[in-house]
């Protein structure tokens, strides 16, 4: 067993930022009455009284849209808490939990890139622990890095930019050791042959699995993220979020794509059939070195020159991801899987590119 550089053990009283554990939570005009009906008429809230629904406050606690993600997710109502996209929800963590100009929090390069903007947002130190030749998480190291400041540990999986699951067993060791919040980003579970770890929320306390409809689900324009987590967690993130963090056109669209689970998962098959036919079709260009597995809805390659190629293609009304700059990427290239259509024009394009 590994250990932190002091002896500390997760005490989720001890990780609430003390400003937080004092807050009022802001009491909205709907929050303060239980009456429901068709027939109520509502003076309370200041609202313009004509409109076909949009003028009305949408429901502050998304109480339908968390029973229909509590269904997909076989959790709780009360182990949900959504976002105006994840990265709110990622706000709101660093928002709880970290105290400006003392906190610090453990990422794992190359990783999604928000937790560092999220970081520098909320002036909360970084401790980069890069992940090994594999891409997977080195319990050991990442534990020598935690302080009594440490207070969350990013961990996304499947990886962006990589595409990789992590390790089952290097997952349970830091859900164990760590002694803050083990911040499991999900976004792309739905595309990755394993379960989501929101099943072991009963075991694990500290354990806050992030999760968006943006990608298996095709909602990125209505931004819609969730944290899956204990309730006492969703609890302290209720108490700083904003009343109407999620729209009403966002709420309803999501509840109606939910509810056609069978559409969501013929697309699901369609990209991982897709997936198969792009990793099939760039293992066999002379100027690809590797195709990285993936567990995701894009694939990591690494090339001669990744500027070289991505400016080709750019020049040709293609654009993917430079992902260069990321450690242990150089060279690489990320590449979304798009339609059958789009992925054609794709490979064609790529076999014309000259050496």
């Amino acid at each position: 067993m590994s250990k932190t550089s002091v002896d500390i053990t997760f005490n989720l009283d001890r990780l609430v930022r003390p400003s937080i554990k004092n807050i009022s939570p802001y009491s909205s005009a709907r929050d303060e009455f239980s009456a429901a009906g068709d027939d109520l008429v509502f003076l309370d809230a200041n609202e313009n009284p004509y409109g076909e629904g949009i003028n009305r406050y949408p429901d502050p606690y998304q109480n339908d849209l968390k029973s229909a993600i509590a269904r997909l997710r076989k959790v709780s109502p009360e182990n949900i808490l959504v976002g105006n996209g994840s990265d709110e929800v990622l706000d709101l963590l660093f928002r709880a939990f970290c105290i400006p100009g003392r906190s610090n929090v453990v990422t794992l390069p190359p990783t999604y890139g928000m937790y560092g903007v999220l970081s520098a947002v909320n002036e909360t130190a970084v401790r980069e622990v890069p992940l090994d030749e594999n891409w997977q998480p080195d319990p050991d190291k990442i534990m020598k890095a935690v302080d009594e400041d440490t207070r969350m540990l990013f961990l996304c999986s499947p990886n962006n930019p990589t595409g990789n699951l992590m390790n089952s067993a290097k997952v349970k060791q830091l859900l164990q050791e760590f002694p803050g919040l083990v911040v499991i980003d999900e976004a792309y579970i739905d595309f990755a042959s394993k379960d989501s770890w929101a099943k072991q929320l009963e075991k694990y306390p500290n354990l806050v699995v992030v999760q968006t409809l943006s990608k298996a689900f095709g909602l990125a324009g209505a931004r819609v993220g969730y944290a899956l987590t204990s309730p006492k967690i969703v609890g302290i993130l209720n108490t700083i979020k904003p009343p109407y963090n999620v729209n009403a056109l966002s709420q309803s669209k999501a509840l109606e794509t939910l509810k056609n689970s069978e559409s969501a998962n013929r697309l699901l098959m369609e990209l991982e059939i897709e997936r198969a036919y792009l990793v099939q079709q760039l293992e066999q260009l002379p100027f690809v070195a590797k195709v990285y597995p993936s567990d995701a809805n894009f694939i990591l390659i690494r090339v001669d020159d990744a500027n070289k190629r991505y400016e080709q293609l750019i020049e040709r009304g293609i654009v993917v991801r430079n992902r260069s700059r990321l450690h242990g990427c150089e060279n690489t290239l990320r590449i979304t899987i798009g339609s059958p259509e789009e992925n054609r024009i794709l490979t064609e394009t790529l076999s014309t590119l000259s050496e």
